[in-house]
C-alpha cells in the first residue's frame, strides 16, 4: 500500500483520512496550522512539520482545503508540496476550486515529473463519514487507476469524467443542482407551512412521489428540525456558485436561477449565517414570508380564513 499524505483535516477531510487509516494505509498529515485530530492520531496518523515534509514522506498527496487560494498556497507557497515532490508522485486535489486554475496547477505539477488529479467530491459531511462520497475526477487514465483503490475507501460513485479541470467543472455543475434543489425544497416547505400544513408530514408525503430527492430527505429534515450546524457551510456554497457564475460569464451562458439562489445565500450571509449549513438558505425565504417553517401554522391558517 502506498503512503498517503493528507492535507486538510476539516469537517470532511478528517473522516476521509480516517477511512484510509481504517483500511490499513499509512497516512501522514501536516501540523502546519494545528495539531491533527486526536482520534486520527489514535488510529495511527503521523504528523510532520510543513507541507513539503508531507510530500517528501508520501507517495500520494491528497488536498482537501476550502478554496483556490488555499490550494495554491499549499502546493506552491513557502515550504509547499511542490518543493517536496520527486518524480513519480501523485497529487490529488479533492477540494472544490476553479477549473481554470486547476489546469494551471496540474501543468506545474506535471512539469515536476508528477501526476495530478482534480477529484472534488459531493455528499457533504454525511457522505464523508459514511465513505459514500461521489468523486468526480479529472486527469489521465493511468493516474486515475493508481488512485482508484484510495478513492474506493472514501466514496462509492467514482467517475473519471475527462482531463484535468473537467472534474472541477463537473463539481460546479453539481453545486448548481444542489443549490437550486435546496432552494426549491425551502420554497415548498415555507409555502406549505404558512398555509397551515405540518411541514414534517408534507416532507414525508413528498418523499413518496416524483419530488423525492436526497436534498428533500436530508436538507428538508434539517429545515423542519432547525438543525443548521454545518455539514457544508453557506460561505463555501457561495464560493462554488461564484465559480459557476464566473464560468458562465466567460462562456456566454445565462444561469438565471443560479444567480437568484446566490442572492438568497448572500442574504443569509449578511444576516450572520455564512457558517451555517447550506440548508439554512430557508431562512432567507422565511424572512421574506415573515414566517418560520414549523411555526404556528394553525394561527396563520386561521388568519387566512
Amino acid at each position: 500500500m502506498e503512503t498517503i499524505g493528507f492535507i486538510g483535516l476539516g469537517i470532511m477531510g478528517a473522516p476521509m483520512a480516517g477511512h484510509l487509516l481504517d483500511a490499513g494505509y499509512k497516512v501522514i498529515a501536516s501540523d502546519h496550522r494545528s495539531k491533527p485530530p486526536a482520534d486520527l492520531g489514535a488510529k495511527g496518523l503521523k504528523s510532520v512539520s510543513g507541507h513539503a515534509a508531507v510530500a517528501k514522506a508520501a507517495d500520494i498527496i491528497i488536498l482537501m482545503v476550502p478554496d483556490t487560494p488555499q490550494v495554491a498556497d499549499v502546493l506552491f507557497g513557502d515550504n509547499g508540496v511542490a518543493s517536496g515532490l520527486t518524480k513519480g508522485k501523485l497529487v490529488i486535489d479533492m477540494s472544490s476550486i476553479s477549473p481554470i486554475e486547476t489546469k494551471v496547477f496540474a501543468k506545474k505539477i506535471n512539469d515536476l515529473g508528477c501526476d495530478y488529479l482534480d477529484a472534488p467530491v459531493s455528499g457533504g459531511e454525511v457522505g464523508a463519514k459514511a465513505a459514500s462520497l461521489t468523486i468526480m475526477v479529472g486527469g489521465e487514465d493511468k493516474a486515475f487507476e493508481r488512485a482508484r483503490p484510495v478513492f474506493e475507501k472514501m466514496g462509492k460513485n467514482i467517475t473519471l469524467v475527462g482531463p484535468n479541470g473537467v472534474g472541477q467543472t463537473t463539481k460546479v455543475a453539481n453545486q448548481i443542482v444542489v443549490a437550486l434543489t435546496i432552494e426549491a425544497v425551502a420554497e415548498a416547505l415555507v409555502f406549505a407551512s404558512k398555509a397551515g400544513a405540518d411541514p414534517a408530514k408534507v416532507r414525508q408525503a413528498l418523499m413518496g412521489g416524483l419530488a423525492a430527492s436526497r436534498i428533500l430527505e436530508v436538507h428538508g429534515e434539517r429545515m423542519v428540525k432547525r438543525t443548521f450546524a454545518p455539514g457544508f457551510r453557506i460561505e463555501l456554497h457561495q464560493k462554488d456558485l461564484n465559480l459557476a457564475l464566473e464560468g458562465a460569464k466567460a462562456l456566454g451562458v445565462s444561469l438565471p436561477n443560479t444567480s437568484t439562489t446566490q442572492q438568497l445565500f448572500n442574504s443569509c450571509a449578511a444576516n450572520g449565517g455564512a457558517k451555517e449549513d447550506h440548508s439554512a438558505l430557508v431562512r432567507a425565504l422565511e424572512r421574506m414570508a415573515n414566517f418560520e417553517v414549523g411555526g404556528n401554522a394553525a394561527e396563520v391558517k386561521g388568519k387566512a380564513a
